[in-house]
């Protein structure tokens, strides 16, 4: 499985209790036909242009990264845009 977890305004896209706020929305997707971060958006329904922050494994990440089974991938939404873009490198 692929741990997906959602913060701000996309962990309200889906129908699961938040524990508390601030917490993240986290979801287990199942890896089949997933290959990179741009398949699990299309998987969530979730358009790249919502999305302003992508980590995977803890690494920020662009959308072309590629993703398997075991990975941790969190999503920040346009709303919660940092400055990451700044400092870190973005890896493929």
């Amino acid at each position: 499985m692929i741990t997906v977890k959602l913060y701000g305004d996309l962990r309200k896209r889906f129908n699961k209790p938040i524990n508390s706020p601030g917490s993240p929305n986290t979801l287990e997707i199942e890896p089949s036909g997933i290959t990179d971060v741009n398949d699990l958006l299309q998987e969530l329904q979730i358009a790249g242009e919502e999305v302003s922050h992508i980590f995977v494994n803890g690494r920020y990440s662009s959308v072309n990264k590629k993703v398997m089974n075991g990975d941790r991938v969190a999503l920040f939404p346009r709303n919660m845009g940092l400055l990451y873009k700044w400092y870190f490198t973005k890896e493929e």
